[in-house]
């Protein structure tokens, strides 16, 4: 059982967690992540860690109402307890001196994209952030990468935030005055790291991203989390989830992430339509 220091909702139905998790915080690095299930109903979902403190024990975590099991999460009070925890997972991401390095991020995309900033600043990089959201509620975390990246770049789709459009469009006007970068980190919805990362791929640029296929055990035994990455089937929970993004084959990942859509929707709505008829 893990318990829930602190919660914060930092915009309609995405939450922040502080969760008491003394292990994970001493060996987690970053882009690892956790899998976790709120309680013994719900099902096991990966979620990637955004910062912690091995000194005080903490972990945190954020993510989106989706579905039924983050619909669950969100329901726990402060104080409370997580049922199962598990991590960290997945491979760190690498990290060394490159010169100039870009982060973009993109929602939710956000959040695992700050423990990378971090490690790449503390590593000697220049550090230059492009955010990418719906609105200004939709860009996470901006004081505290500004602690961080030397440069911050934003774009929103309406405008109320940073320049209107969305961050390719940012990145691409920044390689047409000229700007280069040495190294690029890329993490958000699929096809906006598809365009974003074939942007930075034409300047020469390379690029590294990190895939969210399904996946249960993230261990590597139930196949579910396989990507096609340059011909060859890796599983992004022990291959990943970090990958090269030139060898990623994006048409494969985006036809498996959408190959239980239907089923997700029924579920999620029974799952609530019971859950509503069960209040007095």
């Amino acid at each position: 059982m893990f318990k829930i220091l602190k919660r914060t909702e930092l915009h309609p139905g995405t939450w922040r967690y502080k969760i008491e998790a003394p292990r994970i915080a001493k060996h987690r690095k970053a882009g690892q992540f956790v899998i976790l299930r709120p309680h013994a109903q719900a099902e096991r979902i990966p979620l990637t860690l955004v910062d912690g403190d091995p000194l005080e024990g903490w972990i945190e975590i954020i993510f989106q109402v989706v579905g039924s099991t983050t619909s669950d999460l969100a329901k726990l009070s402060e104080g409370s307890f997580i049922l199962d925890l598990a991590g960290p997972l997945g491979k760190p991401t690498h990290i060394e001196n490159f010169g100039h390095c870009i982060c973009v991020g993109g929602g939710v995309g956000i959040a695992p994209l700050f423990p990378i900033i971090k490690a790449l600043k503390l590593a000697g990089n220049q550090v230059t952030v492009l955010l990418g959201g719906r609105s200004s509620h939709h860009i996470l975390l901006q004081d505290e990468i500004s602690e961080w990246a030397q440069n911050i770049l934003i774009a929103t789709d309406d405008g109320s935030l940073g320049k209107k459009g969305f961050a390719v469009q940012v990145l691409e006007e920044q390689l047409l005055q000229g700007q280069r970068y040495d190294m690029s980190v890329v993490i958000g919805p699929v096809r906006m790291m598809q365009f974003t990362a074939q942007t930075l791929l034409n300047a020469q640029i390379p690029c590294m991203v990190s895939l969210n296929p399904i996946m249960i055990d993230g261990t590597g035994m139930c196949g579910g989390c396989r990507v096609s990455i340059g011909k060859k089937t890796q599983f992004a929970c022990v291959d990943g989830p970090e990958f090269d993004a030139a060898l990623v084959d994006w048409e494969n990942l985006i036809l498996r992430l959408g190959a239980y859509k239907t089923l997700e929707k029924n579920h999620y709505q029974e799952h609530r339509c019971q859950l509503e008829s069960a209040q007095p």
